[in-house]
This record gives structure tokens, sequence and C-alpha cells, in this order.
């Protein structure tokens, strides 16, 4: 069976060594709570919790799949509600939550780790809760008092789920096209009619109400973005104490038969003179769903490094038992039949890249943790105001680029496998099923690959990307006297440059052919990425060189940072090389062929 063990020691060190995760928490009163000690205990436990709980129903979850009954039920796979119960009675979804609505008022970083542990264990059954977080933001954000008071202490108790029913069967990511409609009624509420598709935990059998989060369109709405609303639809209506009372017209129509994340139910909602209640202005709801959505995408860049961390763990295990042939530089292994597979440059090669993606990663989304903490959270206007740039301009890169990398680093796992790898009992093949969708949901790598180039460089004119490239900067004049990381420094500056010119000349042809930014866009945003990576990778290699250099923490662990850190320097960033000479190219070839001519 397929395992996973919490990587406690490299948590640690992104968090303690890479983030200072402490002199952040102190800087403003939300981290005060967040001591080392609670740090400490908080990681110690979630990693008994998702073992224990999450690892040994992750395989069968995805064997049993959920369960479509007559009338809308659906049961989730065996363990599933159990873990469930027992994460909520043990406090774990209100963590990062105010204590306002019953919540443990720490901060939002520390919450991601959780996030991590749990999504990696089991993504499917991690769904359930973490699309609650982004419902209960999003009630926290733009709700009134009487929303809030009705949903937020469920919600960040766990007692009720959440979910987010954006799109449509004939929208996709055009929400401009959707057509469900919400008619006032005489009591202020509306009343839904329509149908929704993809909702991740949209009916389950875990929680006693789901609290639906609906786009819809008002009678007097206007075409497109600009005529969509926001609704609180609950699954139950709540009754005057607070608890479930009838039941709303809102049903689960049927359940998707996917590839991957068989455990979580992917429902089609149909809503028939449903009751909502509006939340925030009417007409601006798409502006209030972004709350949730900007959310949602983090949380899914997430999911590329927990796959990839997965994808590491079980293919380095199986590497270093599994004999085959003997190394080319001499027998490594005298004793046994071959030498283990762990030798050969090219399973080295598949290794480290999952290794450098997992650990990168993860510095990755915890620094952007850490930007939502000081959006939420500083009382500087200017500190707030850059973290926002900096987290606005680097959401989609994650997104994007981290979901790629962790489905390179499953199919990596599978290789390495061999044909054991294609055999369901090993865990590698479901890896690669559960990692396929997280390019898709929340936006697809093109999507965002527009999203990045066309709204958060072209029109935001570079004010969010000039201040990602300061911090870069910052860093590097901070660290250059860090000897064993003086030439990644060097090359990440330089890069960095290159980055800036590449975004001008994209920026320069885009006045003569707009169809230079569709042209380039995937390819900018995997360049970005990678050079984005490698920032990350830089950092680490700072922190693990200085503990070195002081003679602290173990040698072995840190040096094996210094070497992945060079890997990736050395043998993914080149990656980029061919990326800029597709961005450079232009549209010309892309665009010449008419459409007929595609099937000549």
């Amino acid at each position: 069976m397929p395992g996973y063990r919490v990587p406690l020691d490299d948590i640690r060190f992104v968090l303690d060594d890479v983030l200072d995760i402490q002199t952040h928490y102190s800087r403003f009163e939300a981290g005060s709570a967040a001591d080392s000690d609670t740090v400490a205990a908080i990681l110690e436990e979630g990693a008994k919790f998702v073992e224990r709980e999450l690892v040994p129903i992750n395989q069968t979850g995805d064997a049993e799949g959920c369960e479509w009954r007559q009338g809308g039920e659906v049961i989730t796979p065996a363990g599933f509600k159990e873990a469930y119960t027992q994460y909520v009675e043990s406090g774990w979804p209100s963590l990062s939550h105010p204590e306002e609505w019953g919540g443990q008022g720490l901060p939002s970083s520390l919450g991601m780790t959780l996030s991590e542990m749990s999504g990696t264990a089991n993504w499917a059954w991690s769904m359930y809760p973490g699309l609650s977080h982004g419902a209960t933001h999003t009630i926290e954000t733009h709700g009134s008092d009487e929303q809030k008071t009705t949903y937020l202490n469920k919600l960040v108790s766990g007692e009720w789920t959440g979910t987010m029913c954006l799109t449509e069967p004939h929208c996709g990511t055009d929400l401009g096209l959707l057509r469900t409609r919400a008619e006032p009624a005489e009591d202020g509420s509306y009343t839904l009619t329509g149908n929704k598709i993809f909702i991740s935990a949209g009916e389950h059998d875990m929680a006693e109400n789901i609290v639906h989060i609906v786009l819809a369109r008002l009678p007097d709405a206007p075409e497109g973005v600009k005529g969509i609303s926001l609704f609180i639809v609950p699954k139950f209506m709540p009754d005057a104490n607070g608890g479930v009372g009838e039941r709303n017209g809102v049903t689960c129509g049927s359940i998707e038969h996917k590839m991957g994340i068989h455990g979580n139910a992917t429902a089609a909602l149909n809503f028939d003179g449903a009751v909502g209640y509006l939340i925030g202005p009417a007409n601006e709801g798409l502006k209030c769903m972004f709350t949730f959505m900007n959310f949602a995408r983090i949380g899914t860049a997430l999911q590329g490094v927990a796959h990839a961390e997965w994808a590491f763990q079980n293919a380095l295990e199986y590497a270093r038992e599994r004999l085959q042939m003997r190394s080319l530089t001499g027998t490594k292994a005298p004793d046994k039949a071959a030498d283990p597979i762990i030798v050969h440059p090219d399973v080295r090669r598949m290794l480290l890249t999952q290794k450098a993606i997992a650990e990168g990663g993860r510095a990755f989304i915890y620094f952007l943790a850490i930007q939502a903490d000081l959006v939420e959270h500083a009382t500087d206007e200017a500190v707030r105001e850059e973290a926002d740039q900096v987290l606005g301009f680097l959401t989609p890169i994650a997104k994007a680029f981290l979901t790629e990398a962790g489905f390179e680093a499953a199919n990596h796992g599978v290789q390495v496998f061999g044909g054991h790898g294609y055999v369901r009992e090993w865990g590698m093949e479901q890896n690669v099923r559960d990692a396929r969708i997280a390019m898709l949901y929340e936006g697809t790598t093109g999507i965002q690959a527009l999203d990045l180039l066309g709204r958060k460089i072209l029109l935001d004119k570079g004010v969010s990307f000039k201040a990602f490239r300061k911090t870069v900067a910052a860093f590097c004049r901070e660290h250059r006297g860090v000897k064993a990381a003086a030439p990644f420094l060097r090359t990440l500056r330089w890069m960095m440059l290159e980055w800036a010119y590449l975004t001008f000349r994209v920026g320069l042809s885009a006045r003569k052919n707009k169809d230079a930014v569709g042209a380039a866009s995937v390819e900018y945003l995997m360049y970005s990425g990678y050079l984005t990576l490698a920032f990350f990778w830089a950092q680490s290699a700072v922190a693990a060189a200085r503990k070195l250099e002081a003679g602290e923490g173990d040698a072995d662990f840190l040096n094996a940072k210094l070497d992945t850190a060079a890997f990736y320097f050395d043998r993914v960033l080149p990656r980029t090389r061919g990326l800029k000479a597709a961005v450079l190219n232009g549209p010309d070839t892309l665009m010449a062929m008419t459409a007929d001519h595609f099937g000549r």
C-alpha cells in the first residue's frame, strides 16, 4: 500500500529558516498566539491526524467512490464521514478563523500547513472542508451582519460545509453566459432557478447542512459579467434556533463519473425555486466571488505540491528497494543480484525533479500564505498594499505552474515504478488521475496565463510585477555575501532582467497584434513559474548555507537542500531557454492556418 509521512523537517525548515515565520507573526496581533510551541504542537498533531485517519482511506476511497442515490442523496466512501467527524471534534476547521465566530484566531498561513498535510494524505477527502474555507471567507468579507450571525459559527465549526456554484453546462469559463435566474420575493429573499455543474463537494453525507455560494442573474441585470449577482443558498433552511430546518429547493441531479478524485462528489445541482439571499451589492457578484476564487486558486496550487510530495515519497522508497541492472560506473550492491535503481542517472533525474517541485513549491505556497496574512492583518497601509500586489501577481503563476509541475512529478512517479506504476495497488496511477484535474478547475492553465499576461502585466502596467521584482532584488542584495548560494543569486539577478526584457517585448508586439498576448501567454507563464521557483530555491539555499556556516541543524538535510538547489538551477531552470524562444517567435505560425486547413 502506498504511504505518506508528513515531512515535518522540511515544513519546519521552510517556516522557520526560509520564511522566518516567528518574526512575521510578531508583526500583527493575530500572530501573537502562534508562538513556536503552538506552531510545533499544531504541526505534530495535524501530522498524527492525517497519517492515522486520512492516508488509510485514500486508496479505498478512490476504489469505492461516491454513490448517488435516487432523490439526490450522495453517500461518501467508507471512513470519510467518520474521519470528518473526528476532524470537527478536534477543532481543526476553526483553526484560522476569527474568535468572534468561534474560531481560534490563528493566522491563515498556519492553516495552510494543515491544508497541505490533509491534501497530500487524501486530496478527495480534503476538498470537503477545503471548499468551506472560501465560502466562510466570502460571507465574512461581503455578508450582512444577519448573514454572518446565521452562517459563520456553523461553517467555522465545521458542522456545516460550503461550496461555490459558478459554471453551467453551456458556460465553461465564460461566466458572462450564465442563465441561472434570481427573482426577488416579497420577504427580501430571492427565488433561484437554474442548473450548476462541476460543484466539488456539492452534495454529501458528512455534514448536516451545505451552504452554497451561487452566481445568478437578477431580472433587470445587464448582459455579460456586469449583470451577475451572488447569493447564499443553503441546502436546508436555518431554523429559528440556528439549526437545520426545512429542505430548500436545491437538489443533486447527478454526480460526475470522473477520471480521478473519486472520493469527492462533483455534483450537478438543480435549483428549482430555491430560496437564496443576496450577498454583496446587486450585479457585483463576480467581484465578490473573486474573494472565493482567489482562495480556491491558491488551494489548487497547493494540490500540485501535494501530488508532487506523494509521488516523491513513494517513488523514493521504491527506488531504494527495487533491484534492476548494475550501475554504469561499477557495482554498487555486490551482495545483491542487481543494484537498486536509485543508482541510475535517469531515475535520479526523476526523483530530483519531484523533490525540487515539492519542496520548492512548498516554499512558494507558504510565501503566498504570508502575503495573505499581511493583506488581512498588516496595520501599515504600504505593507498591506505591496503584499496585495505580490499576491495578486503570483496567484495565477502558482495555480498554473505548480499544477503543471505537480502533474509532471506525478507522472515521474509512475515512470520510476515502471510497469508496477501502471498497476492500481501501488497508488501511482491514482496520483496521476487525481493530479490531472488541477490544471482544469479554478481556471485552466491557458486562462491563468491570460490573467497573468493580459491583466496582471499589461492592463496593470506592470505595477504588481515591479513589486515582486523589488522583493527579489532586495533578497539578492541582502544575501550576496552567502558564498554557497552566490551562483544561484547571480543567475537569479540576470534572469530577472531577462524576464523584464521578455515582458517588454511581448507588450510591444501586442500593440501591433493583439493575438501576440494569447500566443505567448502559456509559455510566458511557465517561464515565469520556473523563474519564481528559482527564487524560492535560492532562498532555501541561503537558509541552508547559513545554518551550515553556524554549525546548526542536520548537516545531511541542509547539504541535500544545496544539492537540490544546484540540480534545479543546472537541470530544470534551463527549460526557460526554449520557452523564451517560443514567446519571442510571436503568433504568426499559430494563426497562419485557416480553420478549414486543420484537418487537411
